[in-house]
């Protein structure tokens, strides 16, 4: 599979110009804007109901942030906040185009306001002192939240920015990338809190992960596309510049027409299903696309293949 080559200075000012000039608020963008406030109510919900009250990390900076909460008191959806500013602006160029990184942002600011909000009116001992209990709940109310957001063609900041910065740079798998992001966080919370508590941390991010994934659609890691499609050229160049992903481009017949059609394959993360929809639909309407599982992906861009020998 070709992938796509890197950028130039100069192509990521054109690309910047055509993001501005394609930035539109309808009815669309409002319904991923409304599923992203929603799903960070919930996920701040989860942290103030079940995860913070029985001190227990969700790995991430919502994690670090805990962690800092409890050595300083300082407030858990500001640290977030702050925490997530660095990563933001290092890795804005891999959340996928402008449109993408605006509503990270947007997730980023909403889920900060709402953790410190929340304080006010949901008691500091929250809903049960039960630690399997606070886990399962807590996981999947964060994980439902978490895959609202990317419903909303968002991600919530901290591992998801992490991730695509390691996948991009060092070629570490998305999975790989958010196992080694969350479980340091899960192991400082094993020296700050106790043992117990970080080992319901790590069934807190598979819970989350669980629901996240039924949440937004589906259960697998990694997707692949098939687009039969009378645009391929627009429609890979789009995949290429806003997902960064590789295309091969596929000759196939039509069976009742006979006509010649291209059919372009692509493998893709979960997260990045909204955003493949939008290019396809704005390029072809008309195109045929169908999203299949996919159980490993690997080579660029995902595991190495060289770890399977």
């Amino acid at each position: 599979m070709d992938m796509p080559i890197r950028k130039t200075r100069e192509q990521w000012k054109n690309q910047w110009k055509s993001e501005m000039a394609s930035l539109t608020f309808n009815w669309k963008s409002l319904k991923d804007y409304l599923f992203i406030l929603l799903g960070v109510i919930i996920q701040a919900f989860a942290m103030r109901l079940f995860l913070v009250p029985a001190l227990l990390v969700s790995g991430g900076i919502s994690g670090l942030a805990q962690l800092v909460n409890f050595l300083t008191n300082f407030p858990i959806g500001l640290m977030v906040f702050l925490g997530n500013i660095p990563l933001f602006f290092l890795g804005w160029r891999y959340l996928g185009g402008l449109r993408f990184a605006l509503r990270t942002a947007f997730a980023i600011v909403f889920f900060s306001f709402f953790t410190d909000f929340l304080v006010m009116i949901i008691p500091p001992q929250g809903v049960t002192t039960d630690l399997v209990l606070n886990s399962i709940y807590g996981g999947l109310m964060y994980g439902v939240g978490l895959g609202l957001v990317y419903r909303g063609k968002g991600t919530s900041g901290g591992s998801d920015i992490l991730s695509r910065i390691l996948n991009h740079h060092f070629g570490i798998s998305i999975s790989t990338s958010y196992l080694i992001t969350d479980s340091i966080v899960v192991l400082l919370g094993g020296f700050i809190f106790d043992w117990e508590r970080a080992l319901y941390g790590l069934a807190v991010i598979y819970v989350s992960g669980l629901a996240a994934e039924i949440a937004f659609e589906g259960r697998a890691i990694y997707r692949t596309a098939m687009i039969v499609t009378d645009k391929p050229g627009e429609i890979a160049q789009g995949i290429s510049d806003i997902l960064e992903r590789g295309v091969t481009m596929l000759h196939g017949t039509g069976g009742y027409t006979g006509a010649e059609r291209t059919v372009i394959y692509s493998v893709i993360t979960q997260s990045e299903i909204p955003q493949l929809k939008e290019i396809v639909t704005e390029q072809d309407p008309a195109a045929f696309m169908v999203i299949g599982q996919a159980h490993e992906a690997l080579g660029e861009g995902f595991r190495p293949l060289k770890e399977q020998r």
